[in-house]
């Protein structure tokens, strides 16, 4: 066997190694990143399950039940977050993440509407924001918005922030964008009943809440 056949066979039988090793991290990889979907995933429907089962609840007995009204607030913050994890990991545009944020937005709507009833029907005065994005690359400032809100929610936990995806085709949610008159002027904000669309800094943000609604909100600082 001549040297340069040598050489060319010790070459190829690297490039398979090679090829074989990267096939192989790639599928594990792959397998891996499944497996802890599919686990963030179980959780998410325990909690959709809970919550709902929460919200229940609060519609039996609304005046005796703020601490769990409160509790929910975090509740769904959390559920929120590994939402956003998931989302991060498989793209917006992922059929399970698209699922999972339909079955989130319809928790987001009714707890909304429950936290108006018991306004109403309690005497109470939350300070609400319903916020409308867009992963469709058609809004340059949304990221820089919801860091906001995330901020302003960890400052105040009491703070109700509800997301929603603008160009989700759910149902519920196209009735809700309708009924609160939300132009696809994104990102867009109804704070207390008032809207307020585009961003340009927190402080800005922070102008739009009525007077003293913030400091009314229990502080984490």
């Amino acid at each position: 066997m001549s040297l340069v056949t040598r050489n060319a066979l010790i070459a190829l039988g690297i490039t398979i190694l090679l090829s074989g090793t990267v096939a192989y991290a790639v599928n594990y990889l792959n397998n891996a990143r499944i497996t802890e979907l599919s686990a963030i995933e179980d959780q998410l429907s325990i909690d959709i399950l809970s919550l709902d089962t929460q919200f229940s609840l609060l519609e039996a007995a609304p005046c005796d039940s703020s601490t769990s009204s409160t509790t929910l607030v975090s509740e769904l913050a959390d559920m929120g977050d590994r939402l956003s994890y998931a989302e991060s990991q498989l793209g917006s545009d992922n059929a399970q993440v698209i699922r999972l944020k339909e079955r989130y937005s319809l928790l987001e709507i009714r707890d909304y509407l429950i936290t108006k009833k018991l306004a109403a029907a309690c005497g109470l005065k939350p300070v609400t924001v319903l916020y409308f994005y867009s992963n469709a690359g058609d809004c340059a400032d949304c990221d820089k918005a919801g860091y906001a809100l995330s901020y302003l929610h960890d400052t105040f936990p009491n703070l109700r922030v509800y997301s929603f995806d603008y160009h989700l085709t759910i149902g519920a949610l196209t009735t809700f964008i309708a009924v609160n008159k939300v132009q696809p002027s994104l990102p867009a904000f109804i704070i207390n009943g008032k809207q307020y669309y585009g961003f340009t800094t927190l402080s800005d943000l922070e102008k739009q809440f009525p007077k003293g609604a913030l400091s009314t909100t229990t502080s984490s600082h």
